[in-house]
């Protein structure tokens, strides 16, 4: 079994919860204010963690009380810390986020994250076999230089494009498996999408975004499933029908739980029904980090 190697943001969320969002400039009655550990890279070594996966985790930390109780919470999920760092030039990052109507609003304040250089990822032990896994919450020029490291290695390569922003031609070329929204997809790809998109416009669109033949994109649709344009083939796995509680983190879940599946060299159908399986089950528990499913509790999910 190979390993999984995220390169990536690690944030304190401090969710506020209420019966409803806010409109501009109105002040609505809370619920309750919690605190979870998360950021989409602290977020998707967990996953990939608990479903089993070796995991290394590389990013920064702000020598403040987030950073600690962040190490103390990833430590104790088994992932290897050895490549993230302290820093006091920063605050560790920290995410603001209003959940109401089972869903969610979330302004990042990147602090130490921003701070994630080309001499934190070029160092990392990657072999063939390995997977290394990053996201747009660490300065794209990093993401670059992992993934140039990684590919010369012989490891594969996962890109979550998220949040959304415009990326050269040459980081996109270096991304074996793309995993992204609808919207990020039309974003990135210059055409407008929406949830209401057919298959077939999708799979379109992805194809236009496409920078190798042998390219893979997987499309999460929430609700809807995924589809993926794997080099030339098309892949459609239907979704589950669930009482979402939180969808903070499902995204991150499932790039977690597939990069855990490629690791095991799983082939990418099963990875994407597996990962498909453990998002649905994260998106009924409050929280980010501390929603990850374990591996037996997707396969209780899975058709037999």
């Amino acid at each position: 079994m190979g390993r999984v190697f995220v390169a990536g943001s690690i944030n304190m969320d401090v969710v506020a919860t209420a019966d409803r969002h806010p409109r501009v400039g109105e002040t609505v009655a809370g619920r309750q204010v919690l605190y979870f550990p998360g950021g989409k890279g602290a977020n998707q070594a967990v996953a990939a963690s608990r479903l089993g996966a070796r995991t290394t985790l590389i990013g920064r930390l702000g020598k403040d009380s987030f950073g600690g109780e962040l190490k103390a919470f990833l430590g104790g999920q088994g992932i290897d810390l050895g490549y993230v760092q302290d820093t006091a030039e920063a605050h560790t990052g920290t995410a603001i986020i209003t959940v109401a109507e089972a869903d969610n609003t979330i302004v990042v304040i990147p602090g130490a994250n921003g701070l994630v250089g080309a001499d934190d990822v070029e160092v990392v032990p990657l072999l063939a076999g390995d997977v290394a896994v990053s996201q747009f919450e660490i300065p794209l020029l990093t993401i670059a230089a992992f993934f140039r490291r990684a590919r010369a290695a012989g490891a594969t390569t996962v890109l979550n494009p998220a949040p959304a922003q415009a990326m050269s031609r040459e980081l996109l070329a270096l991304v074996d498996i793309l995993v992204l929204n609808e919207t990020e997809l039309g974003f990135l790809a210059g055409s407008g999408l929406s949830e209401n998109d057919e298959a077939t416009r999708i799979i379109a669109v992805a194809r236009q975004l496409q920078a190798r033949e042998d390219q893979t994109i997987c499309v999460t649709l929430g609700k809807r499933g995924v589809l993926a344009l794997a080099g030339r083939e098309e892949i459609a796995v239907p979704g589950r029908v669930v009482r979402a509680l939180d969808t903070t983190g499902a995204g991150d879940c499932f790039v977690g739980a597939l990069a855990a599946q490629l690791a095991d060299d799983v082939p990418l159908r099963t990875a994407l029904a597996f990962a498909n399986a453990a998002a649905s089950i994260s998106v009924q528990r409050m929280g980010a980090g501390p929603s990850m499913p374990t591996a037996a509790e997707v396969a209780a999910v899975l058709p037999r």
